[in-house]
């Protein structure tokens, strides 16, 4: 992982334009080829960003960006959408390269924990004819927490959270760009199920592709009867 604190602007261009203007931020290039773009502010969340798969360049600054006060050039072009970052460096202030090895990922509360298992043994929940390949099935960016198969021999990747949020699809996005490069799993599709969705999760999940499933956790463990509500 690269760490760059410097006085840059950032320009996104692809389905919609965004514009940050000239400041001191956090530049991180990490392992996977994203970039994020942080500030001093708005807690965890970077400004923008791009996610894997991309690649990183760095240009030369024309006529224009040198006298503009510009050392660098940055680009960095997503590989399947075309969508760019482009990052203008005037000034350099810290600049460090670490290696982090393989994280052993997230350890799941008990619930979240509870939920996952309770699927695994009900995967009718997601749908009907479905048939579990494997629990947090092993990744190089870590474990997805269901695969299924479906009846046409297709493959479901299923997200479990307790409380799903953005952070959870995007997560999800991750899994389902590198399961479907692999062409025993390909096409891959994928499920983000929680007891609980938020509003803008559901968004990017729809617009992703990726299907919302509402657990409820009662039901599944046999205090109640009925059945998870499907989205």
């Amino acid at each position: 992982m690269r760490l760059v604190i410097a006085r840059c602007s950032v320009d996104y261009a692809g389905r919609l334009n965004a514009h940050l203007p000239l400041a001191t931020r956090l530049l991180v290039h990490k392992g996977d080829g994203s970039l994020l773009v942080h500030s001093d502010g708005g807690s965890y969340k970077p400004l923008n960003w791009m996610s894997p798969p991309c690649t990183l360049t760095v240009e030369t600054p024309d006529d224009d960006n040198v006298a503009a006060g510009v050392q660098e050039v940055w680009r960095v072009t997503h590989a399947k959408t075309g969508d760019s970052l482009l990052v203008r460096i005037y000034e350099l202030l810290h600049d460090s390269s670490h290696e982090l090895g393989i994280d052993p990922g997230l350890q799941k509360d008990g619930v979240e924990a509870d939920l996952q298992r309770l699927l695994a043994e009900q995967v009718d929940t997601i749908g009907e004819g479905l048939t579990l390949v494997r629990r947090e099935f092993p990744t190089a960016i870590g474990p997805v927490d269901l695969l299924l198969r479906d009846p046409a021999g297709g493959t479901i990747a299923v997200e479990v959270k307790r409380r799903g949020d953005i952070d959870g699809v995007e997560q999800l996005t991750r899994y389902l760009e590198l399961l479907g490069r692999d062409p025993h799993l390909a096409p891959v599709t994928g499920v983000f199920a929680a007891q609980e969705i938020k509003p803008q999760a559901r968004v990017l999940a729809a617009d992703r592709g990726i299907r919302c499933v509402t657990l409820d956790y009662d039901e599944m463990k046999g205090v109640a009867s009925g059945a998870p509500r499907l989205f």
